[in-house]
């Protein structure tokens, strides 16, 4: 799975972005797909994830703000921020996750910046 993270830019604290992860190669329909974030100098930490049935989680952080969805016609992952602030910002990148009794399937994408500035 080669996966396509875009959507990233410059927003004005309180604004929206809506980052899109397009897969490639095989369908995402029976991955767990998550986005992760990076800020400068931090680890890497999970934001939202998406599994193949379609429950969602969120990290704390993000809870009630972000929302994660797939189109997996589309072969699309989605994640809408709202309301965004300073802490927000991020490289952004997406998740492609499966694991099976035999092995792991996990593919990320290259990562799409998010800055809000105050």
């Amino acid at each position: 799975v080669q996966l396509q993270a875009s959507g990233g830019g410059l927003v004005q604290v309180g604004g929206s972005l809506r980052l899109s992860c397009a897969a490639s190669g095989s369908t995402i329909s029976i991955y767990n797909m998550n986005w992760f974030r990076q800020a400068p100098g931090k680890q890497r930490e999970l934001v939202a994830g998406i599994t193949s049935i379609g429950a969602v989680n969120y990290a704390e952080p993000v809870k009630g703000r972000f929302t994660i969805s797939r189109d997996n016609a589309k072969g699309t992952v989605y994640l809408q921020m709202d309301s965004l602030k300073p802490e927000d910002t991020a490289v952004y990148y997406c998740n492609a996750l499966r694991i099976r009794t035999y092995g792991k399937y996990d593919y990320w994408g290259q990562g799409t910046l998010v800055t809000v500035s105050s």
